[in-house]
């Protein structure tokens, strides 16, 4: 399971000083996706965004299907192999 937290902190050297407590063991790894400047110059992506986005491929099934085979491809090498 993949928990999202979005949280505020400040750059102190290689380290991130959280504004708020975290409440993720010591020792997890964890993926950090970093934003600064301006407010309006961070972009989120919002489910209306993503669904507007998604219809623009309406009309081209075709180009559709090498995007998303492409997207398989990318995701099996970034993930473990299943252990049986």
């Amino acid at each position: 399971m993949t928990l999202v937290s979005n949280l505020r902190g400040v750059i102190r050297g290689r380290t991130i000083e959280l504004e708020e407590p975290l409440s993720v063991p010591d020792g997890e790894t964890v993926t950090v996706t970093i934003a600064y400047g301006n407010k309006q110059d961070v972009k989120v992506l919002s489910r209306s965004s993503l669904e507007e986005a998604a219809g623009s491929w309406a009309g081209d099934d075709e180009e559709l299907d090498k995007f998303l085979e492409w997207n398989r491809e990318q995701r099996k090498h970034s993930r473990p192999e299943i252990e049986p």
